[in-house]
């Protein structure tokens, strides 16, 4: 909003501060955080009050677990408040790449918002069925890709390559909402330990703020053999706003948690970071930034395929966070050793630049 006042001003005196994406990045943070802080103790204050009893605890899961009975749930809403209120204020609201992510975001989080409802409610841990909840999800996702496929094609781009890329043509849109949903599941499947999912997002966000401000800017894009993807540049605002917002609720979250993020926030931060990478033609690169929630996810899948064939777990519990929990490791050693982990993922997937 600020960004199209100031453009019908003619970015005149201080005004020209909000033509630069890294100002406006830069001011996001600090508004999403701002906002995230002001809020959360009222915020907090009003789900405690309104859950009760709090988000359901699963009783086959680490005994310690048990403490956190009580804790309200659906700490994502502030999350989604305030990064929602930073990206109106400061991103160009004419760029269609911002509705495409805001759409997801902000649809993301009402299914989960309904998931952790339904929770409540019922005191169970089972929630919106998960097939409801999987075709609510591609729905969004679908018309988001869509909305991207327009705007820049639909070729898988390779990392270490000078601009190689696989052209999926009609397959792209159904390539480009399995990400999303992938990755908001990857998320949410994350977020079981206090501050676990929080962080690496913050992290991520922080990659692909850089990688979709140099994919948005042709002579950087060029420079690195990256695809240039005109005003994906854009979204280094809306990264701004994620890291924001989730440093303020990490304020709230980090252990003892006074709050939960619940559905309502891991599918919604999951559901952007996949929009955003699909935006940027760098999926597969999201699946290293991201490592740490494709190795959760990818822990369930192996655990339930194993279980329903040989009667045999082969993790203790899954996702893999609750096995290291169960071989004797505390709940602040997995979250900062997985911490650490996301942070060299991400390393990782920013190398992929420069190595081509």
């Amino acid at each position: 909003m600020l960004y199209w006042i100031a453009e019908h001003l003619g970015f005149q005196g201080l005004l020209n501060l909000i033509r630069y994406q890294s100002f406006r990045t830069g001011a996001a943070v600090a508004t999403a955080l701002f906002i995230g802080l002001i809020i959360g103790p009222k915020f907090i204050g009003w789900l405690r009050v309104r859950q009760g009893k709090g988000q359901p605890i699963r009783a086959d899961g680490p005994q310690t677990h048990l403490a956190k009975r009580g804790t309200p749930t659906m700490g994502g809403l502030m999350i989604l408040t305030a990064m929602s209120l930073a990206i109106l204020l400061w991103m160009d609201i004419s760029n269609p790449y911002v509705w495409a992510c805001l759409f997801v975001t902000l649809g993301f989080g009402a299914i989960g918002f309904l998931d952790d409802y339904d929770k409540v409610r019922k005191a169970t841990t089972a929630g919106v069925p998960g097939r409801v909840r999987l075709l609510l999800e591609f729905i969004i996702a679908g018309i988001a890709a869509w909305i991207i496929m327009r705007q820049n094609g639909t070729g898988l781009y390779l990392p270490f390559t000078n601009r190689m890329y696989i052209e999926l043509w009609y397959f792209y849109p159904l390539f480009a909402a399995f990400t999303i949903v992938a990755f908001g599941n990857a998320v949410n499947l994350t977020d079981g330990l206090d501050g676990l999912a929080t962080m690496p997002v913050i992290i991520a966000s922080v990659a692909f703020m850089v990688i979709v401000y140099l994919a948005g800017n042709v002579k950087f894009a060029e420079y690195l053999g990256i695809q240039h993807v005109p005003g994906a540049g854009e979204l280094a605002i809306f990264c701004g706003a994620v890291v924001g917002a989730g440093l303020a609720f990490l304020w709230f979250n980090a252990p003892p948690a006074a709050v939960f993020m619940g559905d309502t926030g891991s599918l919604a931060l999951g559901g952007a970071l996949g929009t955003i990478a699909v935006v940027a033609h760098h999926e597969i690169v999201l699946g290293i930034i991201g490592g740490l929630f494709v190795v959760e996810a990818m822990s369930v899948i192996i655990q339930v395929f194993f279980y329903k064939r040989t009667g045999r777990r082969v993790f203790k519990m899954a996702p893999i966070h609750h096995h290291f929990e169960q071989l004797g490791w505390s709940e602040p050693t997995v979250v900062i050793r997985f911490w650490i982990i996301a942070f060299v993922l991400a390393l990782a997937g920013l190398s992929t630049l420069k190595l081509r």
